[in-house]
């Protein structure tokens, strides 16, 4: 172990040094994908070249978590490096007309990296809130640009607009009674509702001008790509459109797959691709409710809504040429540290605040285990409370849950707790090997446990300790005045919201 760390260090040091100029940074966060979901993850059946690509040549991680099982909160935690309970963002979701939003005084990743210099920008769906006169758009949280759909594309009426060519319908209703959904420049309305048909390419264009110009600037860059890809209701345009064999999940997934390589393209044709860390995950568990249209969680249990496996764990892979050798690690992570990580590699300092992320550059570097930061994860549930707080704690390769509770989210599996609505708690806490058992289907009963249950509840207690949960944004309420229309005065809405103008 100690010429393993002497080894190490010397790696860090070296990689430390040679390293003239500050790294680019591309995250690629996907939405509603399934730990099971991508071909190098192991289906069977997904078209994802440019992601398996990145896997083979790059480090895939095999125990990467992100903290809510729905996506406001997963997002949140995602950009700050902490909790949602601290930043207030639960229980759920935000919704179009929602009051909150994600606390202006909160410090992004785009703000970090601001700090040295970074331009930035994200391409894609936001969902952490809009608000008065555009309050807690991307604009307002350190992003020098942004285009895409403010919240989820499934919170307006859908069963009228075209998901793929020539013109199938969107698959089912989703929300009515709200504005359509808006497709926004920085603080503009541009088109309502979206052309989904077009939507890729245009996030394509955008996302590869923003690359070129922040390269002819000699400018450091940072652009995060939260897609729409693989959410309800699926689309895809002409050039992926009925191409998959898995039907319209699957042109949605291989569509989000050809715009990471558009992006990988570009940075190759700008010349600084190995300059630039790529780092790939998404927010939540599939919608197993959909079925066939809902994404595969492979060997995990559940899905989306549930803090079991399949709900919280996600397919997760780095890539950077040079920098990252190809390998898989299963060393313990999350989505919280990549705040932490970026700022590293950038040489920012972080937040003057209670940070729940590490930095993980060992694990980036190394695929060393013995020397990642964290040890422990904590799962909260989609509607987190003071009163019973995490609902599960992996520490090491062990998982106590100490609550389970289904989700219709994941309804129609066999499993019949996936969607098990009543909220069960267990003392003594259900405890897995998740080395030996990632399906968590044997629970390791009797006093031969205790002392892993004892160090898992000690863990627990010190963390609870030092949680403070923040003003729930999402209580403050909705207000339909507050709806994204791109005629603000026009009636009767929210029909009336409907236009069209050049980007």
């Amino acid at each position: 172990m100690d010429v393993m760390y002497i080894v190490a260090l010397f790696a860090l040091i070296t990689a430390q040094c040679v390293r003239a100029v500050p790294p680019n940074f591309v995250l690629l966060f996907a939405d509603d994908l399934g730990y099971g979901d991508l071909g190098c993850f192991g289906h069977p059946s997904s078209l994802t070249p440019n992601l398996d690509r990145l896997a083979a040549n790059g480090l895939r991680f095999t125990d990467f978590y992100v903290t809510s099982p729905v996506c406001s909160p997963s997002r949140a935690a995602l950009l700050t490096g902490r909790y949602q309970t601290r930043s207030g963002i639960y229980p759920g979701v935000l919704y179009p007309g929602s009051k909150g939003g994600l606390p202006l005084n909160e410090t992004t990743i785009a703000e970090v990296l601001k700090s040295k210099g970074y331009t930035t920008a994200i391409v894609g769906k936001w969902h952490l809130g809009v608000g008065l006169n555009g309050t807690y758009l991307p604009t307002r949280h350190g992003f020098d640009n942004y285009l895409g759909i403010p919240y989820s594309h499934d919170q307006g009426p859908c069963q009228n607009l075209t998901c793929f060519p020539p013109d199938v319908k969107c698959h089912g209703y989703c929300d009515q009674g709200v504005v359509s959904v808006p497709l926004m420049l920085n603080e503009d309305i541009k088109q309502q509702p979206a052309d989904f048909l077009q939507l890729e390419k245009t996030y394509n264009e955008f996302a590869s001008q923003f690359i070129s110009v922040a390269v002819q600037n000699n400018r450091p860059f940072f652009l995060y790509h939260p897609s729409h890809h693989t959410h309800y209701p699926q689309y895809a345009g002409v050039d992926y459109a009925g191409k998959s064999p898995r039907g319209p999940y699957g042109d949605a997934l291989m569509e989000f797959d050809g715009t990471v390589g558009k992006i990988v393209q570009t940075l190759e044709q700008t010349g600084v691709l190995n300059n630039t860390l790529i780092f790939f995950t998404g927010d939540n568990g599939p919608e197993l409710m959909r079925q066939s249209r809902g994404g595969s969680a492979g060997l995990m249990r559940c899905g989306k809504g549930t803090t079991y496996e399949g709900g919280m764990r996600e397919p997760a892979i780095a890539y950077w040429p040079g920098s990252i050798q190809p390998g898989l690690t299963h060393a313990l992570a999350s989505s919280l540290d990549i705040l932490p990580t970026f700022a590293k590699l950038a040489g920012a300092a972080l937040p003057d605040v209670q940070l729940d992320g590490v930095d993980m550059t060992n694990i980036l570097y190394l695929l060393v285990i013995e020397m990642s930061e964290r040890q422990t994860f904590f799962y909260y549930p989609t509607e987190p409370n003071e009163k019973n707080s995490v609902f599960a704690v992996r520490w090491k390769n062990f998982k106590a849950h100490y609550y389970t509770q289904g989700a219709l989210h994941s309804l129609g599996t066999p499993d019949s707790n996936c969607s098990l609505l009543a909220l069960l708690r267990h003392d003594p806490p259900l405890l897995y090997n998740l080395d030996a058992d990632p399906a968590e289907n044997y629970n390791l009963k009797g006093a031969d446990w205790d002392s892993v249950r004892n160090q898992i509840q000690a863990v627990k207690e010190k963390f609870e300790a030092s949680m403070v949960f923040g003003e729930s944004e999402i209580a403050k309420g909705k207000d339909s005045a507050l709806e994204p229309c791109c005629i603000p005065n026009c009636t009767p809405k929210p029909k009336c919201c409907q236009c069209t103008s050049a980007l």
